[in-house]
């Protein structure tokens, strides 16, 4: 379905050329990609900055190092295959569990040894990576998503999607996985993606493939009934990311455990643009917003948080 340009304007929409030049070039200092650009960086970052994220198990770094998995992968019945430099879920593996020798991925397909092997041999060798560079390899904890999101996703974890500017969240999505994007959650895929009001974490929209839709496609759930858990607790997380990262213009992807609460994934210093088509409604008056705030009045997260859960709840104009 086409919008024209004027009904555009009018919902706030913040294109591609003006995200790149008034928010992406103005705010994040080229200098500081690393640090999201490596899932690897990011994680020692949040650690050191004491940001929860799942636990990391062990890293593959050189082709040797894979002949000897399958003793570090002895004891552990859930865990995920990561890309250190993979972008738009490229290249993830989750197993949930076993079947003998073999594993089980959260599709339920079975896989071998040699399959993970094959897949880790891959990634080294920068198959998923951005621009094809070598790469290395995180193996981390299975995350068990809160009873929150129970009917809500198919084959995947559900993960949310948190637009941070100068520290403050301004927009926000949940990505639920279904069976046609293979479990993952990635929009382009297939995925759902459900607009969340900031102030309550409760559903505003929903959109598969760019189109309205109103339950889960797979579990034939009500998406309208979604509200997530420690939703003040997804905000400060996100917040927190400007401090860790200087970056002021960052996407935020986190996820709910059922025991350790809000977790960082990953951040993204180029996030995209769907996340607009989710909420029905544009970031750019957000975003302008936000630049006209003197940043001493917000001295850190929790002002800031407090700040956009009132100006930007769903029943205000911005």
């Amino acid at each position: 379905m086409l919008i024209s340009p004027g009904k555009l304007k009018r919902l706030g929409m913040l294109g591609m050329n003006c995200r790149n030049r008034d928010f992406i070039g103005r705010y994040n200092d080229r200098r500081l990609y690393p640090l999201v650009d490596n899932k690897l960086k990011t994680k020692l970052l949040a650690e050191e900055y004491q940001l929860a994220t799942p636990q990391l198990r062990f890293t593959i770094r050189e082709q040797h190092q894979i002949s000897h998995v399958g003793n570090l992968l002895k004891n552990l019945n859930g865990f995920a295959i990561k890309p250190a430099k993979g972008s738009g879920g490229k290249g993830i593996w989750v197993i949930t569990g076993r079947d003998g020798d073999d594993f089980v991925k959260s599709s339920g397909a079975v896989i071998t040894l040699a399959d993970i092997r094959r897949h880790l041999s891959n990634t080294l060798a920068g198959l998923y990576s951005l621009g094809g560079s070598s790469d290395e390899v995180l193996i981390e904890d299975l995350i068990e998503f809160d009873t929150c999101f129970d009917g809500f996703s198919f084959e995947g974890v559900p993960d949310i999607r948190i637009v941070v500017f100068r520290g403050f969240p301004v927009m926000a999505m949940l990505r639920l996985a279904t069976h046609a994007s293979d479990g993952k959650a990635n929009l382009h895929q297939g995925a759902v993606g459900v607009g969340l009001d900031l102030a309550t974490g409760r559903s505003l929209n929903a959109v598969q493939f760019g189109r309205p839709i109103y339950e889960h496609p797979d579990t034939k759930r009500a998406l309208s009934d979604i509200n997530i858990a420690d939703w003040h607790g997804m905000l400060l997380l996100a917040a927190r990311c400007y401090e860790m990262t200087g970056l002021g213009y960052v996407g935020a992807d986190l996820v709910l455990d059922a025991n350790r609460g809000p977790e960082l994934l990953e951040l993204n210093a180029r996030p995209g643009l769907a996340i607009q088509v989710a909420n029905g409604r544009g970031l750019l008056p957000r975003l302008r917003h936000i630049e006209t705030l003197k940043e001493k009045q917000f001295p850190d997260a929790l002002s800031r948080v407090n700040y956009v859960k009132e100006h930007f709840a769903a029943e205000t104009l911005l």
